[in-house]
């Protein structure tokens, strides 16, 4: 039995069944709907379609992150238990816990100074955060110790590969991530932008594609041209989605399709309410190991 603990927050976009298949421990982030807060846990209350629908209809979203003092209750309810931790974070380029997470360990390393701590900036997002934590897992299951597990993030998170397109720019207007005249006309002529994380954990817009057709198309060539051992590639990917799963179902088929060596079927999930209350509705994210990202 593992001594220590692999934990993340629910901005991995992992769903429930499969993150306590692989024996992951979790944190809730926060968002507000409409100016009320709930917890962000894996769509229980309230699903991920409800969600969207309401951004839809209109509703106003905002997000927060895990403070200190909640994760220090947090780590405290895994290391009373005589447990170490290892706990991944959204990306520093999109959130600020991290900050939150150190604060919290460095105070719960004098008052258990014989536990072992660590935290991790995963410089990753969605599904791409939580690919990154299930290869944790992986290394757990395999007798790695927590030290070796912390070594193997540090050294190769940056191998992992995100890219997201958006159908939809209207909440990226709403957001302000997208001007409104840019946005209107993105919409008007079905431009679909193509973006990925850069090495800083960052999302950068890096194409416009116009046609949904297209920017799928696309997406997957992102995979042929990056992913370790080209169509050879033998590790999982995973997709999420955010209230579209037709166009992350197009993906995935033509993922299976191209490379037959996947470790499985590609798995496909919800993007929740996290990355989802900024993104909206419309999004597909693509998720797999390959070169290191550099820019």
């Amino acid at each position: 039995m593992s001594d220590y603990v692999i934990s993340c927050c629910t901005a991995a976009d992992l769903d429930e069944e499969y993150i306590r298949s692989r024996n992951i421990s979790y944190t809730c982030m926060k968002y507000e709907l409409d100016g009320k807060v709930y917890p962000d846990d894996l769509g229980k209350t309230i699903s991920y379609d409800d969600f969207y629908k309401a951004m839809i209809a209109g509703a106003s979203t905002k997000t927060s992150q895990v403070n200190a003092e909640e994760y220090e209750q947090y780590f405290d309810s895994i290391l009373s238990q005589g447990k170490d931790l290892i706990h991944f974070c959204l990306s520093s380029g999109l959130s600020g816990s991290v900050n939150s997470a150190n604060i919290a360990m460095e105070e719960l390393k004098e008052r258990y100074p014989d536990r072992k701590i660590f935290v991790v900036d995963s410089l990753a997002a969605s599904s791409g955060f939580g690919l990154l934590v299930d290869k944790m897992a992986d290394l757990r299951d395999e007798g790695k110790t927590i030290e070796e597990v912390y070594d193997f993030a540090i050294k190769n998170r940056l191998k992992l590969h995100h890219w997201f397109f958006s159908t939809d720019l209207t909440f990226y207007i709403r957001g302000g991530r997208v001007s409104k005249p840019a946005g209107y006309i993105g919409n008007m002529f079905n431009i679909c932008p193509l973006l990925n994380v850069d090495y800083e954990g960052h999302l950068i817009a890096r194409h416009k594609i116009r046609t949904k057709k297209k920017v799928i198309q696309a997406t997957a060539e992102k995979m042929f041209e990056l992913a370790d051992g080209g169509v050879d590639y033998s590790e999982k990917c995973f997709i999420s989605h955010s209230y579209c799963y037709e166009d992350a179902r197009a993906v995935a088929d033509l993922i299976e399709e191209h490379f037959p060596h996947l470790k499985g079927k590609v798995q496909i999930f919800n993007i929740g309410m996290t990355i989802g209350a900024h993104a909206g509705p419309g999004t597909v994210a693509l998720f797999f190991w390959g070169s290191e990202r550099t820019d």
